[in-house]
């Protein structure tokens, strides 16, 4: 799936102009938004990749004036989509929307449905929890939607089966409301998780459209502590004296309210922020930093998302992020507004991230052989996931991601109306041990993504062009706004070595064959290295030298512009 350059008919052009002038009070739409809803409207299956603050959302929201049916927005927090619904302007030509979500009552609900069933709303907010329940696909399904977007568009492929499993189960949602067009969207998304979202959604020879991932007013630095407590000094010491808001994000929920209280010890208005408060007081907090009445939230990773805030003017990390997909997305958070902002990694080489948050919420062998045979046991008279779960007695988000894993191993399939089915061939057995597999190959690339991470802060060249490359990005550094390009103002550190001669070979979008780890994508090349992601093996960097050595090591199997997914 490669890039395509932006692209616009005039007459189609011509129509969204004047409905975002008209309706939305937006004189000018960026050519990438244009092209992008145009797609939309010819109804092809569309994967943007935006930066925070770049105007995502309308991507969707002017087309929903021009569509035939309602669109159906998949978000992943109740704020989030609050806070888009209340963006939308007013007039008798607005875009209606209304959520259903679990903080409805009934006659609440009833009103949404009816509301959307008038074509009064023209959009409707729904959590990825919401479409795994029966009556509101069908609901959805009388209601003929014109579109389905999947915002946030990551958790399928970054979190997966932890964090939000049921986004794995968004292609079954979409195929049971007649499968319309889906327009994925994401601030953050390297290559092969680009490929990954749209095999995980199902997503029909998608068009692909990735703006820059620069944000060259953000400063980039990153400090290694031996000292716990030297490091803890240091967070709040930089979060004190930075101008404000500001957030830190801490490891553990317990970190969150340590960093809180040293900060508002200081006088600072300071919030802790995790998923271990009550809903009421996450939205309490989430609007005291959007009013400007917290100076500093710290926070788990379970706060950004539903930020709308363009004033933010630093974002400081207390520990190694799980990967450096969830790093850029959340030193995204500052900035907006194009004004200068920092971003401070503090690390130690202990740190584990995403690869002990993995190893403790996979489903295990356990939960895994339950499900498969409560699976076999009803062959005949197959259930759904919440038949599986009051079967095995299971929480619904274990069941959720155990059948994920087994039907990615192939062992289990859903059919049209959420029926999970065994498949042919494969016994309960043979079924826990293919998703064990697959279990396996996830924590082996999250610890690589961790790996990566560390060799972010641990590089010794300029960080952009580093995280830059991640993502397969080139950047010819120095960059001039990172602690290391300060240290090296000639610009004579490893970036400008001489290329090896076998990196011409082997271009950022290079699919490879290694001889060990399978196939892969080349996402970056650094003098005499590069950065490949091997699907079971994860990130991996090798030595260009060690390549053009050993005749068969890494051979290519498709070069950039020859992409299976180009359309």
């Amino acid at each position: 799936m490669g890039r395509e350059r932006p692209r616009t008919d005039r007459s189609r052009a011509a129509r969204l102009r004047q409905a975002a002038a008209e309706v939305f009070g937006w004189d000018t739409l960026l050519p990438e938004q244009l092209t992008a809803m145009e797609w939309v409207l010819d109804g092809e299956d569309t994967l943007v990749v935006m930066p925070t603050g770049a105007g995502k959302s309308a991507v969707y929201q002017v087309p929903a004036l021009l569509l035939s049916g309602p669109v159906v927005v998949v978000s992943p927090l109740l704020a989030l989509q609050r806070d888009q619904i209340a963006g939308l302007p007013d007039g008798d030509r607005a875009p209606g929307a209304v959520a259903v979500n679990s903080d409805l009552g009934a006659a609440a609900t009833e009103d949404a449905w009816d509301a959307v069933r008038r074509g009064d709303a023209r959009l409707l907010y729904l959590s990825p929890e919401q479409l795994a329940k029966d009556e509101v696909v069908e609901r959805l399904a009388e209601a003929r939607p014109a579109l389905f977007v999947v915002d946030e568009a990551q958790c399928v492929s970054s979190w997966g089966h932890d964090f939000r499993p049921d986004y794995l189960r968004l292609e079954q949602a979409a195929r049971r409301v007649g499968r319309p067009p889906v327009l994925a969207l994401t601030a953050t998304a390297a290559a092969p998780v680009r490929r990954e979202i749209a095999e995980r959604l199902g997503m029909r020879r998608p068009r692909l459209l990735v703006t820059g991932f620069d944000r060259p007013n953000i400063r980039l630095e990153a400090r290694r502590f031996l000292d716990d407590d030297e490091r803890r000094r240091a967070v709040v010491e930089r979060a004190a004296v930075e101008p404000k808001p500001g957030i830190v994000y801490a490891g553990t929920r317990r970190d969150s309210e340590h960093y809180a209280r040293e900060l508002a010890a200081l006088g600072l208005a300071t919030e802790a922020y995790h998923a271990g408060l009550r809903a009421a007081e996450r939205e309490r907090i989430h609007d005291a930093f959007l009013s400007g009445a917290a100076d500093v939230v710290v926070a788990t990773s379970a706060f950004g998302m539903g930020i709308d805030k363009e004033d933010v003017r630093f974002v400081l990390h207390a520990s190694l992020p799980g990967s450096l997909d969830a790093y850029y997305q959340e030193i995204g958070r500052c900035g907006r507004d194009g004004h200068p902002a920092l971003a401070v990694l503090h690390y130690r080489s202990e740190d584990t991230g995403m690869q002990t948050y993995f190893a403790g919420r996979a489903p295990g062998r356990d939960t895994l052989s339950d499900v498969a045979h409560a699976v076999h046991e009803h062959r005949e008279d197959p259930r759904d996931l919440d038949e599986l779960r009051q079967e095995t007695g299971l929480s619904r988000n274990r069941v959720t991601a155990a059948v994920n894993l087994l039907e990615e191993a192939d062992a289990v399939a859903t059919g049209e109306e959420g029926e999970v089915r065994p498949a042919g061939g494969v016994s309960p057995g043979q079924a826990v041990e293919e998703a064990a597999r697959a279990a396996q190959a996830h924590r082996r690339t999250d610890r690589t993504r961790v790996e990566m991470a560390r060799a972010y802060a641990e590089t010794t060249g300029c960080r952009r062009r580093f995280l830059l490359g991640y993502f397969g990005e080139e950047h010819a550094g120095p960059c001039g706004n990172c602690d290391l390009c300060d240290a090296d103002p000639a610009g004579q550190g490893p970036e400008e070595r001489p290329a090896h001669p076998a990196a011409a070979a082997y271009p950022v979008g290079t699919e490879v064959r290694h001889e060990q780890w399978g196939e892969g994508m080349v996402l970056s090349e650094d003098q005499d290295r590069i950065t490949v992601f091997f699907g079971q093996a994860g990130y991996r960097t090798l030595a260009l030298e060690a390549v053009a050595g050993h005749d068969g090591l890494l051979t290519v199997v498709r070069r950039p512009g020859e992409d299976r997914w180009a359309g």
